[in-house]
């Protein structure tokens, strides 16, 4: 597959598979978070934001979600709680998880991609959770 920036929708050949995807995204960095945002709808998802754990779980029991891009790092419900909840309350939800700051000593049961990351391999990544 050929390399994409981050202003051209993901997937034109394939765009109904991310039609029927609904995503989460939880990023505390408003640049980040809206921008993501408009990048996923653009390539067909539909999707839903939050700041923080606390409005991610908000969203959650308004919307169902297949998968949560979730940054590790947030002031409210974040970090090792936030991977707690999901764990114990959210068993078979499948979630990414982003960060700059992880390091090999902070054990986290779902995929990572570190920070920056090019919004495409977000996309396949995404798509590769929910048809695998």
């Amino acid at each position: 597959m050929s390399s994409l920036n981050r202003s051209e929708p993901f997937w034109r050949e394939d765009r109904c598979v991310a039609d029927e995807i609904t995503v989460l995204i939880v990023e505390d960095e408003d640049a980040v978070r809206l921008t993501l945002r408009d990048y996923l709808t653009k390539s067909g998802f539909h999707v839903f934001v939050a700041s923080d754990g606390a409005g991610a779980i908000e969203q959650m029991l308004d919307h169902d979600v297949d998968v949560i891009v979730s940054d590790y790092r947030m002031n409210i419900l974040g970090g090792h709680y936030w991977i707690r909840f999901l764990q114990k309350y959210c068993p078979d939800q499948r979630v990414i998880i982003t960060s700059a700051y992880l390091d090999g000593n902070v054990e986290i049961p779902y995929p990572i991609l570190r920070k920056p990351f090019d919004f495409a391999e977000l996309a396949q990544r995404i798509k590769a959770l929910v048809t695998n």
